[in-house]
């Protein structure tokens, strides 16, 4: 069951952030990741007030609601909220450092990760 949970809230997520962009193309805001940075940011928040609310109030299908609107539709909408949730999570544990790492790290890691792939996609000429 919660492979369907976080499935379904995945594609309701994924198609959501397809149609903002889709939105954000026709409005003619083109020349910058707008798209992008709108749904990070939204993404952000939404997981926020998800996850504020169930610590708060712990109802019984708490696992249930995670699954489908935090890991699935905030996951398939952007995986920046799931990034900001971490970062969040160890900073409010008091591992400042720990915290600053995992972002620097992640930026910086992702950021190269995606250059070696085109640089090897592109050597290869496919």
């Amino acid at each position: 069951m919660s492979y369907l949970l976080v499935g379904l809230g995945g594609a309701l997520g994924a198609m959501g952030r397809h149609g903002i962009g889709q939105l954000i193309m026709r409005m003619g805001m083109v020349g910058f990741p707008y798209a992008t940075l709108f749904v990070n940011v939204v993404g952000s928040f939404v997981i926020g007030i998800i996850v504020g609310y169930l610590a708060k109030n712990t109802p019984e299908w708490g696992q249930s609601a995670r699954l489908l609107l935090a890991t699935g539709f905030c996951g398939g909408f952007t995986t920046f909220s799931a990034f900001s949730l971490d970062a969040i999570t160890l900073y409010e544990r008091g591992q400042l450092m720990l915290a600053a790492g995992y972002v620097s790290i992640s930026v910086i890691l992702s950021i190269a990760a995606l250059l070696g792939a085109l640089a090897l996609m592109r050597g290869l000429a496919l």
